[in-house]
């Protein structure tokens, strides 16, 4: 199929990889615990749109610039480590979402978008991850992005479906919670940390020899 080969086993490899929690996954769990289901939803299609993102960097040959730079590649990864710091930084100070209703009529969808492209954006594990898992189910014979694309686009589309529902459970399960002010509180405080977490681990992310 335009190069590509074991498609049945590319998909269940990628439906299992994609419920291993990640920074991805943890960032869209936080938003939706302390925010709600639609901040969740947000966050999950400004993740996908970085994935596609990388999808067509590797496809065209980009992220080899990224794989062969150790500067390029140190700088992105100290870029998404100070934002992700920088996120949890706010949202633990933050004293402006204290209950569910605030938080939910204050929410500025647009830019939660774009924080959770930028989050997907500047990991430059995802394309190191797209670089050495996808070539395994391309034919050797095979030249051109198409089956990069195949393979990048059906990878990010189970990834959304896993995400989405990560989002809806999580808002669920702490929906009556967040309706607690004290509660809404600390939920802000517990995903500031959760940011800072994936912070610090993406800056322990060594640059490819």
């Amino acid at each position: 199929m335009y190069g590509v080969i074991n498609y049945e086993a590319f998909l269940l490899t990628g439906i299992l990889l994609n419920l291993i929690p990640g920074t991805d996954t943890m960032y869209i769990i936080g938003r939706s615990m302390s925010q709600g289901r639609k901040a969740g939803v947000y966050s999950v299609l400004g993740i996908i749109t970085g994935s596609l993102v990388h999808t067509l960097f590797v496809a065209f040959g980009l992220s080899l610039i990224l794989v062969k730079s150790v500067f390029l590649f140190n700088t992105i990864k100290i870029i998404g480590v100070i934002y992700l710091v920088y996120l949890g930084i706010r949202m633990i100070l933050d004293k402006s979402n204290l209950s569910f209703q605030a938080a939910t009529d204050s929410l500025n969808i647009r830019k939660i978008y774009i924080q959770g492209m930028l989050t997907s954006l500047t990991n430059p594990k995802v394309s190191m991850f797209f670089i050495a898992f996808l070539p395994q189910f391309i034919d050797t014979k095979a030249v051109g992005p198409i089956p990069f694309l195949i393979l990048g686009l059906t990878f990010t589309a189970t990834g959304l479906l896993w995400c989405l529902f990560v989002a809806y459970f999580s808002s669920y399960v702490t929906k009556k919670l967040r309706g607690n002010q004290k509660f809404g509180t600390v939920l802000n405080k517990l995903t500031g940390l959760i940011f800072i977490g994936m912070g610090i681990k993406l800056l322990q992310t060594k640059a490819p020899h």
